[in-house]
């Protein structure tokens, strides 16, 4: 019973089969590739296939919107159909291929195509505009295009790429590069360029430069003055200027907290200013100030006054040796007791000082050096002195000083070590003859028994005065003494 009804399943088995074979013989499952991103304008390309189905084989690309964009026909089944479209910013989107095969059609996997727009007409635009600010501001650079997308930006600083090497200097992120608090090292030429790539093909667009300028803030001013003279009359030329800073800035200067002159200094920071003067009166207190855009400062206050030559002038010696006492240079320093702008010339045997070969003038003349004392540099020295203003001056002169060679000096500690050294070498020669004294006289007063001679032989004096001998020089001069004693 059991084996009649396998028999007449077996019928039913084999059409089920049959039906399974022939529906999967006639199914369609096509596959698509092709590119995820285009140029605008460009051509995109796709191929399709669809393995195994019965010829012929009608290929579609559809869009998302189940638009027909490219169709073909493969005639012999076997071949991929290529399906193209030209790219316009509307082609974003999903596409898949639609294959027709036996009264079948199957629908393959989708790609997304990204419309890529070439960067054109790249700019840097910067804040602050314009890119001029003060060191320690805050600086942002931009990167922009007119058109363009799926971009990236390579950033340059005075022609040198921003790469892993500098960027620590600069914040880039995205299309900005950033610096928190400039330096004046920031300063400089800055551009971008934007580029795009598909597919191995890249195109770019590069900015024109930019030039960044970083201040610097301008230090606290100093002030001086000269004084010449101009017919019968005396002025004075007034320097204003600061070491540090970015110009331009204005300075003016202040003649007892009152503006008297004020100039612009465009190219460097310094001011200069001509005032009358007289000498021995006094003109005031004199001021610089420097003004910028952000700043505002004032120099230390120097009196106005010229004090004319005059009082006591006298010239100071000083030798300096070496580490070893030697005696290296003689400094001869001219002293005036008054004067503003003293002219300082020197006397050697009351002759204008000739050029020496190892001598040097400083502190405006009034330091003269003699790195080196001989017969020629040996004579008495005088300075004398006027003011530097007035060529016609009368000359105050100092005292003569006799400057000669010297033997070497010890100083204080030499001469106590040596002291030193000298005493105790003297109570050790002290010490030596007073023991060499008392050993003598205890030698001279030996300890020894009487000897009687007529109860020693000669033999035996002989050979007891050999014992001696053989013990030392000395007993045996006391036992020749006492054998003919």
């Amino acid at each position: 019973m059991k084996n009649r009804q396998t028999r007449n399943l077996l019928p039913i088995l084999a059409l089920a089969s049959l039906f399974i074979k022939i529906s999967g013989s006639n199914s369609v499952h096509p596959v698509l590739t092709g590119p995820d991103k285009a140029y605008l304008g460009s051509r995109a390309v796709y191929r399709c296939t669809a393995p195994g189905s019965s010829p012929p084989v009608r290929y579609e690309l559809v869009s998302s919107d189940g638009a027909l964009m490219a169709s073909s026909v493969d005639p012999q089944g076997d071949q991929p159909a290529t399906l193209g479209m030209k790219v316009s910013e509307a082609s974003a989107g999903a596409y898949h291929c639609r294959a027709t095969a036996g009264g079948n059609t199957g629908v393959s996997n989708s790609i997304t195509l990204s419309v890529v727009i070439p960067p054109l007409q790249t700019t840097v635009t910067s804040e602050p505009f314009p890119p001029v600010l003060y060191e320690g501001s805050r600086l942002v650079l931009s990167c922009g295009v007119d058109r363009g997308s799926h971009l990236s930006y390579t950033w340059f600083f005075n022609r040198t790429e921003v790469d892993g090497d500098i960027e620590d200097v600069f914040n880039v992120t995205g299309n900005k590069l950033v610096v928190e608090e400039v330096t004046p090292e920031h300063a400089g030429s800055y551009y971008c360029i934007a580029s795009t790539s598909v597919q191995d093909i890249q195109r770019f667009s590069s900015s024109s430069d930019i030039q960044v300028t970083v201040k610097v803030y301008v230090s606290k001013p100093e002030i001086s003055f000269s004084v010449f003279r101009e017919g019968k009359s005396y002025r004075a030329n007034v320097t204003c200027w600061s070491s540090r800073g970015s110009p331009p800035a204005n300075f003016s200067l202040l003649l007892d907290e009152a503006e008297v002159y004020s100039v612009r200094a465009t190219q460097s920071l310094v001011g200069w200013f001509v005032v009358e003067v007289v000498p021995g009166l006094d003109m005031g207190l004199a001021h610089c100030q420097v003004k910028t855009e952000l700043q505002e400062l004032k120099s230390e206050p120097v009196t106005l006054e010229v004090v004319p030559v005059g009082g006591d002038v006298s010239v100071n010696v000083e030798y300096l040796y070496t580490s070893a006492s030697r005696l290296a240079a003689a400094l001869l320093t001219c002293k005036v007791s008054r004067g503003t702008f003293p002219l300082v010339s020197w006397l050697l045997d009351d002759s204008v000082l000739p050029s020496l070969p190892h001598s040097a003038l400083i502190n405006e003349g009034q330091t003269l050096i003699l790195t080196q004392l001989g017969p020629e540099e040996s004579g008495s020295y005088r300075c004398r002195a006027r003011d530097s203003y007035d060529s016609s001056g009368p000359w105050v002169e100092s005292e003569a000083q006799l400057v000669q060679v010297t033997e070497a000096r010890m100083t204080t500690t030499e001469k106590i070590s040596i002291s030193f050294c000298c005493f105790l070498l003297l109570v050790l020669v002290v010490c030596s003859v007073c023991v060499l004294k008392m050993f003598n006289h205890d030698r001279a007063h030996p300890q020894t028994a009487p000897v009687n001679s007529d109860d020693l032989s000669l033999s035996e004096l002989t050979s007891r005065a050999e014992d001696k001998k053989t013990e030392s020089p000395h007993i045996d001069f006391d036992v020749h003494n006492q054998v003919y004693w």
